[in-house]
This record gives C-alpha cells, sequence and structure tokens, in this order.
C-alpha cells in the first residue's frame, strides 16, 4: 500500500512536507511528514501547511487529503508528530513565542475548513502538536501502539494550537481536561473509546488501505457539493436551530447556482451506473 502512495511530488520546493497525489486517484492527495529528528513542528512547517491549505483550497484542488507518517526514531520507534519545535525559540522573546503561537492556531484551524475531506493516519507518537493537528481532520484512523497526548502544562505552558479551544468539542470536554490538566498519554484503544479516533488498525498497511479507499470515493463526487457540506455541517455546530438550518440552505444554493447540481440531474442514470460526470471545478 505504501507504494501506491509513491508519485511526483505536488510541492518540489517543499523542504519539510512531502505532498503527493495518487497514482490511481489524482483527485487525492497524500501529505507526508518527514522532517527534522522527531516531524516537530517550527516555522519551515508552517509556511509549508499554509501553502498547501491555499492550493487544497483552489478551484482546481483535489477532494481528498491522507495525513500520515513512517518516520521513526533511532530506536525504531514510529513518530507521527512529537510536537512543536521548541529549540528553534531560544532567542526569542515572549512576543515572538506569542505571535508565532497564534500563527500555529490559524494554520491549523484554516487547514480544518479546507474544502476536502482529511484523513488522518496516526502511527506512533502524536504528543502535544501531534494530537492537536488531528482537529484539522475530518475522520482519523489510528494504528496499535499509537500515543497521544497534551504534556503542555507540564511546561508551563497549555495546547496553544487549539487543543485548549477545539479539541473538547471532538472528545468531551471531561476528556479533554483530563489530557490537558494531567499530561496522561493514552494509547489507540482508549482514543477510539473517546472519539479521538474513529477506527482502530493493526498495521498502518491497513490503514493506509482504508484511507485510500475512503478518499477515493470522494473523487466521484461533486467538488463543489463537498465543499458546501462540510462548510455547512462546520458552520452549524453550536447554532441555533434556526441558523443551523439556513446554513444548510445556503449550503444546498451553492451547489444550485454552480451549476453542479444541474449536472448531477442530466446525468443521474448514468451516476446511477457508476459513472462519474465532469464536474468542472470547485465553485
Amino acid at each position: 500500500m505504501l507504494t501506491e502512495l509513491t508519485s511526483a511530488d505536488r510541492f518540489p520546493q517543499f523542504t519539510a512536507l512531502k505532498v503527493r497525489a495518487l497514482p490511481s486517484a489524482p483527485a487525492v492527495w497524500t501529505l507526508e511528514f518527514e522532517h527534522g529528528k522527531a516531524n516537530e513542528v517550527g516555522v519551515d512547517v508552517l509556511k509549508e501547511l499554509s501553502a498547501l491549505t491555499e492550493a487544497l483550497s483552489a478551484p482546481d484542488g483535489p477532494t481528498a487529503l491522507i495525513s500520515f507518517s513512517q518516520r521513526e526514531s533511532k530506536r525504531g520507534t514510529p513518530i507521527f508528530i512529537s510536537g512543536a519545535n521548541v529549540t528553534e525559540r531560544g532567542g526569542w522573546s515572549d512576543e515572538d513565542v506569542k505571535k508565532h503561537v497564534r500563527w500555529q492556531r490559524e494554520t491549523l484551524s484554516a487547514l480544518r475548513r479546507a474544502p476536502v475531506f482529511h484523513v488522518c493516519v496516526v502511527q506512533g507518537v502524536a504528543l502535544g502538536w501531534g494530537t492537536e493537528f488531528l482537529i484539522t481532520a475530518d475522520y482519523k484512523l489510528g494504528v496499535e501502539g499509537a500515543q497521544f497526548g497534551l504534556p503542555e502544562t507540564g511546561l508551563g505552558i497549555l495546547p496553544g494550537a487549539g487543543g485548549t479551544s477545539e479539541l473538547s468539542s471532538l472528545i468531551s470536554p471531561a476528556h479533554a481536561l483530563r489530557l490537558g490538566m494531567t499530561g496522561e498519554r493514552i494509547h489507540s484503544e482508549e482514543a477510539l473509546r473517546i472519539g479521538l479516533i474513529q477506527e482502530r488498525f493493526e498495521s498502518q498497511g491497513e490503514a493506509l488501505a482504508r484511507a485510500v479507499a475512503l478518499c477515493t470515493l470522494t473523487s466521484r463526487c461533486s467538488p463543489t457539493a463537498l465543499a458546501s457540506f462540510k462548510a455547512g455541517l462546520l458552520d452549524s455546530i453550536g447554532g441555533t436551530p434556526e441558523a443551523r438550518m439556513e446554513r444548510e440552505a445556503r449550503a444546498y444554493e451553492r451547489c444550485v447556482d454552480s451549476g453542479q447540481a444541474s449536472i448531477g440531474r442530466r446525468d443521474f442514470d448514468l451516476i446511477r451506473q457508476g459513472a462519474t460526470p465532469s464536474w468542472g471545478p470547485r465553485q
């Protein structure tokens, strides 16, 4: 399965991230973390994540994204994202740190809103920023042995890239408070139980196969309908019933106004037979 993910880099100028398209489904991109000593996140990664998010949101952008890592420590421990790159902040002022963490938060928030189906495959260590990165994903798959946690309060700070403000919407305030206020590490079985991940697999190959199968399904869908559904759903969270219904109405009408709803009606019989119409660019 990992050979299936190997194709030409979409962004050869990137130095921290590897972004490719699936050979069998070009509308599905993969994001592989492979940088630094332990996939720690610093300035270089944030710049490339921002550029990636812009490309994902373009009219001709993909319909899905799979995030994963094959990195291992010198001792052979698998690593997803080990945390933030704290060493690069050695000479920073307090104001520099605060500005940087605001940038982290904004970067992950923008990726969360990208108009694609984002599936995250977690193998190994996903601490601090690694756990917070899951907030950007629509669906999370965990591999046996994966570790999650928020150790920041033990370092005199708090999870500042969304772990404080957004994580509770995924796993409930009680579990978010447990992780953030104790620094406890949990494994894939517990992460599945509390809803931090949605499925659990024995191997990364199995998890990636599942991610590819799910994301390939989006290639058949209208890119405008996909984007409208995701925006309508996320915008509706926490709103009143009236506000939620209005968000849905606007999202539906975007599909109609784009012309892709009429394509679906026109080609309805072909779609039922398994064909994919030419939807055109995302609008």
